[in-house]
């Protein structure tokens, strides 16, 4: 039997101005169920002890974890070409996490 493969089907993508602008955020939290990943975004500003979500995405597993490849392969090409992304703080204070962390990862330390 002779499988013919179907032409990949072309998808147009809207960018509103609004969007375009994009949204600054440098703390993400990771909370997950048996069929859907959630992902906040935050903006945590120094000498602020309040902080709010600015967006939530909600994925499916399989989704979350396309992205998760698409990130990787996009990480390691950027530090191909600009050199090692270096991280701080994330591993020397546990204690008091700033950045992008996953809720659960917490919730297990804390037990």
């Amino acid at each position: 039997m002779n499988q013919q493969q179907q032409p990949q089907q072309q998808l147009n993508i809207e960018l509103g101005e609004k969007e375009a602008e994009g949204i600054y955020a440098n703390l993400a939290m990771l909370i997950h169920s048996p069929t859907e990943i959630i992902i906040d975004f935050a903006r945590v500003m120094p000498r602020m002890p309040k902080s709010k979500v600015l967006a939530r995405i909600i994925m499916t597993p399989m989704h979350a974890k396309l992205l998760h490849n698409a990130l990787k392969d996009n990480l390691e090409k950027f530090e191909k070409q600009y050199g090692e992304i270096k991280t701080y703080g994330a591993s020397n204070n546990l204690s008091n996490p700033i950045g992008f962390e996953s809720q659960n990862d917490n919730e297990s330390e804390n037990k």
